[in-house]
């Protein structure tokens, strides 16, 4: 007879797997009503998933979580469904807890929260961008809680992902209602750029700063990811579009940048100082002999409590100003402060008083004509 002998398995192992069972009984024994009335819906990964009938306890958590969060509040319902969001960092700090004062009573969890920390508030639904689906999601979804996935990266998956939190929340209508002003506002500026011939396209290039611990790069986005988008769909060529077949952020020295010598240069960066750092950047001489700073199209995208360039809610924004920019004399009717006063109104029900109170002091960046909205 052969005798099987098995290692035991290291102590943090077990520790996470009583933990994890724990967890399991504990919502079987204390957590929803054993007969609650469910339903299904598509998510974005089109999967049928069994959600509640009526969620009440819903965590948001994981990478991006900043984009599914302010997607999430632009639902009148959401502030009384939501238990627990992953913190929120960039830019200006979290917007939510000054558009929701009862943002506060909400869990906030790690940046880096294991399945644990999310089981141990009890959701009856957890929405996860699809990146973190094997990391955080399956391990969540084999504690029987239901798990919704979203992407929110492009205008398309904008359209659908909007339909899919209406149908969670139950609230297909205001997601139609959202879906329509984004497929209008976007309409409205590829009806005109869509008729561009290449060559009067300007040659453009967007570029990242970042600046951590004394060390500066600069940085170009994929050809697929939304930086790029809506570059091409506001009119523009990205002269980097070959030069990052990557799936992240790709450095270029300023050789690169002196050889592209675009016609346009958007600068973009996360922590709040776009415009302050592009206007440091026109003084050196360097810089200087770029065409775009020499022909006064060295432009910051602006701002408010996050950057209109990616992904969240506000790269609506972003089209409209980068549309503007690069094509000023097609786009002359934008009026920039109305549409971002229109915009905070369509998705969080902001009074022009509230807007003067949350927005307006915080909005930066290079916009047409010198002012800020």
């Amino acid at each position: 007879m052969t005798l099987m002998i098995r290692a035991p398995l290291p102590t943090a192992c077990l520790v996470s797997i009583c933990l994890l069972l724990g967890m399991a009984s504990t919502l079987a024994a204390h957590g929803r009503p054993e007969h609650e009335a469910e339903r299904t819906i598509l998510d974005g990964l089109g999967r049928s998933v069994t959600i509640p009938q009526d969620p009440r306890r819903i965590v948001t958590a994981g990478r991006a979580v900043m984009m599914t969060a302010n997607a999430l509040w632009a639902f009148e319902s959401t502030p009384d469904r939501v238990v627990g969001v992953g913190r929120i960092s960039q830019g200006r700090g979290n917007f939510l807890p000054r558009l929701d004062p009862g943002y506060r009573s909400i869990t906030e969890l790690a940046s880096n929260v294991g399945p644990e920390q999310v089981a141990s508030l009890d959701p009856d639904l957890v929405i996860l961008k699809s990146v973190v689906r094997g990391s955080l999601g399956e391990p969540l979804e084999r504690l029987g809680i239901p798990v919704v996935y979203v992407d929110l990266e492009s205008p398309e998956q904008y359209q659908r992902d909007l339909g899919v939190l209406g149908a969670v929340l139950g609230e297909e209508r205001r997601a139609g209602e959202l879906q329509e002003y984004y497929r209008s506002v976007t309409s409205e500026i590829t009806a005109i750029t869509d008729t561009i011939e290449k060559e009067e396209r300007p040659t453009t290039l967007l570029l990242y700063y970042r600046g951590t611990g004394g060390d500066v790069s600069f940085n170009v986005p994929p050809a697929g990811w939304i930086q790029t988008r809506l570059v091409e769909m506001g009119g523009g060529r990205p002269v980097w579009r070959d030069a990052n077949p990557g799936s992240g952020w790709g450095t270029v020295g300023f050789e690169q940048i002196a050889a592209w010598d675009p016609e346009v240069i958007i600068l973009v960066e996360y922590g709040g100082a776009a415009r302050e750092i592009a206007e440091r950047l026109r003084g050196q001489p360097r810089w200087q002999a770029l065409r775009a700073v020499r022909e006064g199209r060295f432009l910051a995208m602006p701002l408010d409590h996050y950057s209109w360039d990616q992904p969240d809610v506000r790269w609506l924004l972003g089209l409209q100003w980068t549309a503007g920019v690069l094509h000023p004399e097609l786009f002359a009717g934008i009026d920039l402060e109305r549409e971002t006063r229109r915009f905070y109104r369509m998705l969080y029900g902001l009074s022009d008083t509230r807007f003067d109170e949350l927005i307006a002091p915080v909005l930066s960046g290079d916009f047409p004509g010198g002012e800020t909205p």
